[in-house]
């Protein structure tokens, strides 16, 4: 696929020049990023792309060092080319100075983390609100803050009389929402060709500064939403809920249809064509993992408990323990295979990143397996294209293969954890040709079962019989 179907080449402002319509040249707002993250990297990178004068922020002098030197500090296809076009063209530049930044903006991105806290459903805001507060402390004339970080609803009301009560300017400094929408190896294309942008507001003054920090994206025809301050930090938590029961649901279909014989591939074939439901995210397989879908839904629920409205999403509690049980179903299907006991089994996990086209490891379902085999006493070489490093620095315990064939080199069974474009065109045959037994387990619903069971393989996959 594609992973900028648009054509990068196509956005206004990219080649140094201004958009037909002038909407970024002489008098266009200058932007900072604070913190340069997934998020914020991207978000800088690809605003200096659409023409903007931009200056990323991070406290991590090591990040931006990086950064400086032209290098992305994680995996994400496109953006590496973007960041050195975008330097290149002299509008983006990279400091860990919250005063520099104060002094260059006239609009501020807040795109700190917001991780769970440790024991608790509860999103942590420290790094919110710390760079809130550290970026006020030097405003001294007018701008706008604005935070796109996914935070509990109620958190931009607080924000807001934050920043009026610290920064020098008092009332002229005003504060936003602009919650993001990026899939992580389409983060590009999904800040460029947004499929809606959101604006949580508080006056026309503010509107009116974040369409002129995103006109060429409005230009293209992209909708734009504009709402309260509570309704926007309520958008990203709630498509992200959504998302995550509609995985769950299928995946709940799959614990059905082991149970009764059925096929949960086929299940969720004849659903998506009711258009009501449709086939998108209707998957089945090891589930969602990432530092965003689940540590959302638990902070959701978290603060639905604070607002005393529990009962309204206590569904999210079903939702993220079935997302739960599909690991341990995973790794039961394993020991199955090998007749019940996993101690000594070689076994060859493929994927180690929570999902395709990225090196996030972030409460990732295939590494969650990987060390569960491991503890049950399995040996386990793990091979992933772009997240070994990442891996090793989480789980040294666990043996590590330099490609997909050696990691099966002697295997009792191959699991596949993460649907990468190479392990889905594996030959069976070819890798049949090193293993120890034929078996594979299939997490992912990414495997051709006749083409694998025809190559004299054990196949196994969640939902199936």
């Amino acid at each position: 696929m594609d992973t900028f179907p648009h054509g990068i080449d196509g956005i206004d402002g990219i080649d140094g020049t201004d958009g037909t319509d002038g909407t970024v040249g002489t008098g266009a707002p200058r932007l900072t990023v604070i913190g340069t993250g997934y998020l914020g990297a991207t978000h800088a990178v690809c605003m200096a792309a659409l023409g903007y004068e931009v200056l990323g922020v991070d406290v991590d002098p090591g990040k931006i060092e990086l950064l400086r030197a032209g290098q992305v500090p994680f995996f994400e296809p496109g953006l590496p080319e973007l960041l050195v076009k975008a330097q290149e063209s002299g509008r983006l530049h990279f400091t860990t100075s919250l005063a520099e930044a104060a002094e260059f903006g006239d609009i501020h991105f807040v795109c700190v983390g917001t991780p769970q806290q440790p024991g608790s459903y509860a999103a942590d805001l420290r790094y919110v609100e710390g760079a809130v507060t550290e970026l006020a402390r030097h405003l001294n004339r007018r701008a706008l803050v604005v935070g796109k970080s996914t935070v509990p609803v109620g958190t931009a009301a607080r924000l807001a009389e934050l920043v009026r009560a610290t920064a020098p300017a008092g009332d002229a400094v005003e504060l936003a929402w602009n919650p993001e929408f990026l899939r992580e190896g389409f983060a590009v294309e999904d800040t460029l060709h947004p499929d809606r942008l959101v604006f949580g507001t508080e006056s026309a003054w503010a509107e009116r500064q974040l369409r002129a920090a995103f006109a060429p994206v409005i230009a293209q025809g992209t909708p734009v939403v504009v709402a309260d301050l509570p309704t926007a930090e309520l958008v990203k938590v709630a498509a992200n809920s959504f998302l995550a029961t509609k995985i769950s649901y299928i995946n709940a279909m799959a614990e059905v249809c082991e149970a009764t014989g059925a096929d949960v591939h086929r299940l969720a074939e004849a659903l998506a064509h009711d258009d009501r439901i449709g086939g998108r995210f209707l998957k089945p397989g090891l589930g969602f993992g990432g530092g965003c879908l689940p540590k959302d839904i638990r902070a959701f629920i978290h603060r639905a408990e604070e607002l005393d409205v529990a009962q309204a999403v206590a569904f999210l509690r079903e939702v993220d323990a079935i997302n739960q049980r599909r690991r341990a179903r995973t790794v039961d299907l394993v020991r199955e295979l090998v007749g019940g006991d996993l101690a000594g089994t070689k076994v060859a996990a493929l994927g180690a990143a929570f999902k395709p086209n990225s090196d996030d490891i972030r409460d990732a379902p295939a590494l969650d397996v990987a060390a569960t085999l491991h503890r049950a006493g399995a040996r386990v070489t793990v091979y992933d294209p772009v997240a070994m490093d990442n891996a090793r620095r989480v789980h040294p315990e666990l043996r590590y293969g330099t490609d997909a064939l050696q990691a099966a080199a002697g295997a009792d069974v191959v699991v596949l954890l993460t649907e990468w474009t190479q392990f889905r065109e594996i030959d069976p045959q070819v890798m049949g040709a090193v293993v120890n037994r034929r078996r594979v387990v299939d997490g992912r619903h990414a495997l051709d079962p006749a083409q694998w069971r025809a190559a004299g393989w054990e196949y196994r996959a969640l939902g199936r019989s």
